[in-house]
């Protein structure tokens, strides 16, 4: 068997839906006895998407032709030949890890399987999920969420479906309704939180306990907007409020940091979507700096190095929650995954998979039930494209 089509799909979907500034880009690839398998690039959100497919196209040349079964052999290839591989980066991973993923889809159709059973069977029946960024409000219709009431109303919205576990970013919205990370960050918040702000994010917290109650567990994102210092002095704030764990406080690329605020605070530290492979969680689980790991399998190198991350997080105690802000075949993806860790602790439902525009682009609508995840028993991911939808975004085909 060998791969014969690649089918890049670049969707940008503010074309169709202005207020969503969001772009899943997607691969197909297709063999000699016609199956397919898909996959996706990690970079919907932020800037990237375009070089995703850019990477897409540049890492053809190690995929087009080769045997999909051999999913090692073809990982290593793209690490190795590339140069850039051993370097890393989102660009460069987040393309392997579509072409991964895509070759994983095959191999469990090919052995008609769902993908679970290749990767060791399910240790988790079900998997426990939460609402994510719910400062962007929860339902079809994306909202700033700027008034601290606002925070618990969104709360109880996720929480009436069926959730006991919410999340939030307490800072990224400002009071005005811009967005930190979008509309440029205020350079202080590296150093020394105001009063102020502190407070508009405690009182955000409180709104969403009181909300909730006490036994629904709160999960506390910052995206990396804050420096040690003012990670600290946001923790202490918030410890009152028994959060479920702290979300990257500060920027992963400087460990010590990190280790740090885990340190100088009793909520559990996570971070992970932007550390890539192996090579990039090795120090953060030596210096026990996590508590919760969060691979995104669109970026970290695919399932292939997922998996062997996932493994590597047990060694040091620390639970997995992978990372999932994509489309569906990042979602369908993640299930299999945590369906079969024992290190698993909960599975990320992002409010942009609530989206239409987001559901449409696939066939299949994987969504929880009363806070869980059932896992796809189809074969490979269970997953395959709305052709009706994605050949709107296709960018580009290349043949054997």
């Amino acid at each position: 068997m060998k791969v014969t089509k690649i089918e890049i799909f670049d969707c940008e979907l503010k074309r169709h839906e202005p207020t969503m500034k969001f772009n899943p880009v997607m691969v197909r690839l297709t063999t000699d006895e016609g199956i397919t398998g898909l996959g996706e690039v990690g970079l919907a959100y932020g800037a990237g998407a375009k070089a995703g497919v850019g990477m897409l196209h540049d890492l053809a040349q190690y995929v087009i032709g080769k045997d999909p079964m051999n999913v090692e052999a073809i990982w290593e290839t793209m690490y190795r030949r590339t140069y850039w591989g051993t370097g890393g980066g989102p660009v460069i991973y987040g393309g392997m890890s579509a072409y991964d993923i895509a070759c994983w889809d095959i191999r469990g159709k090919v052995l008609k399987a769902p993908l679970y059973q290749l990767l060791g069977g399910k240790t988790n029946a079900s998997l426990r999920t939460y609402a994510s960024q719910i400062q962007f409000g929860w339902g079809e219709k994306l909202a700033m969420r700027t008034e601290a009431v606002q925070y618990g109303e969104a709360a109880k919205l996720a929480i009436a479906e069926g959730y006991d576990a919410i999340k939030v970013d307490p800072l990224q919205v400002r009071r005005d309704g811009t967005v930190n990370y979008r509309d440029g960050i205020d350079q202080h918040k590296f150093g020394i939180l105001r009063h102020d702000e502190v407070q508009m994010g405690v009182d955000r917290i409180a709104a969403i306990r009181e909300a909730v109650g006490p036994n629904v567990d709160i999960i506390c994102e910052i995206h990396s907007l804050l420096g040690t210092n003012s990670a600290i002095q946001f923790a202490k704030a918030i410890e009152p409020y028994n959060i479920f764990y702290y979300e990257e406080p500060v920027n992963p690329m400087n460990i010590d940091n990190l280790v740090k605020v885990s340190q100088n605070t009793s909520i559990p530290i996570a971070t992970g979507e932007r550390s890539y492979t192996r090579w990039g969680y090795r120090e953060l689980l030596e210096k026990q700096a996590l508590a919760v790991v969060q691979p995104d399998l669109c970026l970290v190198g695919g399932i292939t190095e997922g998996k062997k991350i996932c493994d590597l997080a047990n060694i040091y105690d620390a639970t997995v929650q992978v990372h999932v802000c994509g489309g569906p075949v990042s979602t369908a993806a993640s299930l299999h995954m945590e369906a079969v860790i024992p290190n698993f602790i909960i599975h990320e439902h992002h409010t942009y998979a609530l989206k239409p525009c987001v559901k449409e682009l696939c066939i299949h609508d994987y969504q929880p039930a009363n806070g869980k995840f059932e896992i796809p028993e189809l074969p490979g991911l269970g997953q395959e494209l709305n052709d009706a939808v994605a050949m709107q975004y296709l960018v580009e085909t290349i043949e054997a």
